[in-house]
């Protein structure tokens, strides 16, 4: 039987990242043979990740890349923020993110897509790094963005490094002007959806039903009011149009000035550079979005950890 050295030990966790004890472990159990042994480490750590699986992740990472016209956004969550401040978890998020660009809005062909240099698909490398680092994480979405003839705006807000933080925004602006020009305005509006989170560019791009559910609540509150039939139709009016200043991006108020409307704030822009401009479409990410997240309670967790 081959001696397990700590030189063994030593190089299989720089081959594979796994802790000291289950890399002797491995040798152990394969005779010292390295390349066996890291089989042996990734079927246990299929295993271990497994079992990790049913732990809620609503923290990680949005990650964001752009070239050219083109951009993806993804979301990749772990179950702590220690780990998203973790180097190989980072880099593995902006790798998924540059690979999204080619897999289009397709969340498994993502996952189905060679990992670089190594033998591993995105998801395959995925579970790879649960068994390392020990948390469950799942890759939860993804969101191209393309500007067909424009400028692409990006926007990442709380940001760890470039392109990696907590709320990840593309904007594709439309114009056959120089894109040059609306760098700047793109991501001022990319800023702009990050901070009033629109559900749509225009009132056409809404879910229907989704209006038309606020609408009968709004006719059901004006018809409490008592008030005469053509002064219901005007309250209607007034109050659909608030609803559409709060979803529709057109129709917001610009946070950086305050004041103009984001579809005035395109006539302008489209004005100044001799050519219109429009918002053909964005992405919106925001970290753990919809994830129902875990409730801690400390107390009980430092009871069971002692034995009380």
């Amino acid at each position: 039987m081959t001696e397990v050295t700590a030189a063994l030990v030593k190089e299989l966790r720089e081959k594979t990242g796994v802790g000291m004890m289950d890399c002797k472990k491995a040798l152990v159990e394969n005779n010292g043979e390295i390349e066996a042994a890291v089989d042996w480490l990734r079927t246990k750590g299929l295993s271990a990740a497994e079992k990790k699986a049913g732990r809620v992740a609503s923290e990680g990472l949005i990650g964001i890349s752009v070239e050219g016209g083109t951009g993806a956004l993804v979301e990749v969550n772990a179950e702590t923020d220690f780990v998203a401040r973790n180097d190989d978890f980072q880099a593995f998020v902006q790798m998924v993110a540059d690979l999204a660009r080619a897999s289009g809005d397709d969340l498994e062909a993502l996952k189905a897509a060679d990992y670089p240099e190594t033998d591993r698909t995105v998801e395959e490398e995925l579970t790879h790094m649960i068994a390392t680092i020990g948390e469950n994480m799942s890759l939860r979405r993804v969101q191209n963005v393309t500007a067909g003839n424009g400028a692409l705006g990006s926007y990442m807000h709380n940001a760890l490094i470039p392109g990696l933080g907590k709320i990840g925004v593309l904007v594709a602006l439309e114009s056959e002007a120089d894109a040059a020009a609306f760098e700047t305005l793109g991501k001022q509006i990319a800023m702009h959806v990050a901070a009033a989170k629109p559900q749509a560019v225009n009132r056409d791009g809404l879910d229907q039903a989704v209006v038309e559910r606020e609408r009968d609540v709004l006719v059901e509150q004006a018809r409490e009011s008592g008030k005469p039939k053509e002064i219901i139709e005007k309250m209607i009016e007034g109050r659909m149009r608030k609803y559409y200043e709060e979803v529709c991006l057109l129709d917001q108020t610009f946070v950086i000035d305050g004041e103009s409307k984001i579809e005035k704030v395109l006539e302008d822009a489209g004005k100044e550079a001799g050519k219109p401009v429009s918002v053909s479409a964005f992405g919106l990410f925001i970290l753990g979005e919809g994830i129902e997240k875990k409730k801690e309670d400390f107390a009980a967790e430092v009871a069971a950890a002692i034995g009380d």
